[in-house]
């Protein structure tokens, strides 16, 4: 069964900790000198979400298919929700596939060092925001 019982939800949690991360300086510094456009597919449930580096701030759009990306990540829910706790490994999930990736993957690989802070605060931001029933770690 799916982490996630509706579009509505992942969004809500998934989209909320990503403005968490678009107002941490410490990441969302490294992440704008990218200047990527990425553009999230999700499935199970279904959500896109475009993060787009490109300007002064991080701007988080959801349902965004328009917008042209740099990179493009597609991958389900689930493998969403266990990488922000840092159970998955990204280059071993491109390989396996369970992550598929469009664009310049090294640049996306140059991210993880920025992003690493942020496995920490996932957990954090979970239980603080009520979506305790979500934490892995609890």
């Amino acid at each position: 069964m799916a982490v996630f019982e509706s579009t509505e939800k992942f969004e809500e949690v998934l989209g909320g900790f990503f403005n968490l991360i678009g107002e941490t300086p410490l990441v969302a510094e490294k992440l704008l000198k990218s200047k990527l456009i990425i553009r999230f597919n999700y499935t199970d449930p279904d959500l896109v979400l475009v993060i787009d580096c490109s300007s002064d701030k991080i701007d988080i759009r959801a349902h965004d298919t328009d917008t042209k990306a740099i990179v493009e990540m597609k991958m389900s829910a689930d493998i969403a929700h266990k990488f922000w706790f840092g159970k998955v490994n990204l280059t071993m999930a491109l390989t396996r596939r369970q992550m598929v990736a469009k664009g310049p993957v090294p640049k996306i690989l140059k991210l993880l060092p920025a992003i690493k802070p942020t496995y920490a605060m996932y957990p954090k931001y979970l239980e603080e925001k009520g979506f305790g029933e979500y934490n892995i770690h609890s």
